[in-house]
């Protein structure tokens, strides 16, 4: 038996890298199944919603139940529908977030002088008229929040920037920080995950590849915490970063270790 009930997983960089799912991977899922952990998977991805990581896992044989996996992006879409309801909110960002907000009953406008919320988010055209754009709609000093705090995020050729880039670039123009940035490791996220798995934090273990996002969440929530180095983590960023995890594993495919 192992002392923890239930799992957090990171996707990107955990699982996954792109498109190709990690090597082992399987081998520590599975390890989990085993041991009987109930499993919650967390990306700070804003640009999909519960149902990709389902189509993106299934052909490698891991299944994935939808009511078991949040994103940035829906918990950003659950908070401002709960906090702002009927408020419009002017997204940075990309068609897709926009879609998870509609669905969520979020209303959105292109509008910044309609805007009585700002979300900003990833955004692979953004641009200097976008920029221009969101500091109107950030003027008369409307909530302002961000999807998640990742400045790069990992794909097949490496890393590219992320949302942190241009909430830091929304930050510069307005002159004023988010109100809150409602993924990881914000306790945001972490309530809604503990919400989701209904499971005490201290018989939780997130397991992730980012120091500042995946193990600060759970250190900030009273978690167990991994970081893998399959992902934005290596050796040398440990030894300089001021958070520690619990345990450092190679990849997710060691998670048995933990377990015993």
């Amino acid at each position: 038996m192992t002392e923890y009930e239930a799992v957090i997983l990171d996707v990107d960089g955990t699982i996954v890298r792109g498109e190709s799912l990690i090597p082992d991977v399987t081998d520590g899922l599975r390890a989990l199944e085993q041991a009987g952990c109930s499993r919650l998977l967390f990306s700070n991805n804003p640009t999909r919603g519960t149902d990709h990581y389902a189509e993106l896992l299934e052909p490698h044989g891991v299944a994935v139940e939808p009511e078991l996996v949040l994103t940035s992006a829906t918990v950003s879409a659950a908070y401002l529908g709960e906090t702002h309801p009927d408020e419009r909110v002017f997204v940075v960002g990309g068609d897709r977030l926009e879609a998870i907000l509609e669905t969520a009953g979020v209303e959105t406008t292109a509008d910044p002088e309609a805007a009585e919320v700002v979300l900003g988010s990833f955004d692979d055209q953004f641009s200097y008229d976008i920029l221009s754009t969101a500091l109107e709609a950030l003027s008369d000093g409307v909530p302002f929040y961000g999807t998640d705090p990742d400045v790069t995020i990992p794909d097949d050729d490496g890393v590219k920037p992320g949302t942190g880039a241009i909430l830091a670039a929304m930050e510069a123009v307005a002159g004023r920080e988010p109100d809150a940035v409602l993924g990881k490791p914000s306790s945001v996220a972490a309530t809604a995950a503990i919400d989701r798995l209904d499971v005490p934090p201290e018989r939780t273990l997130v397991v992730g590849d980012r120091l500042e996002t995946d193990v600060a969440l759970g250190a900030n929530a009273g978690m167990a915490t991994a970081v893998v180095l399959s992902g934005i983590t290596d050796r040398r960023s440990l030894e300089s970063s001021t958070i520690e995890p619990d345990y450092v594993l190679e990849s997710l495919g060691e998670v048995e270790t933990l377990l015993e």
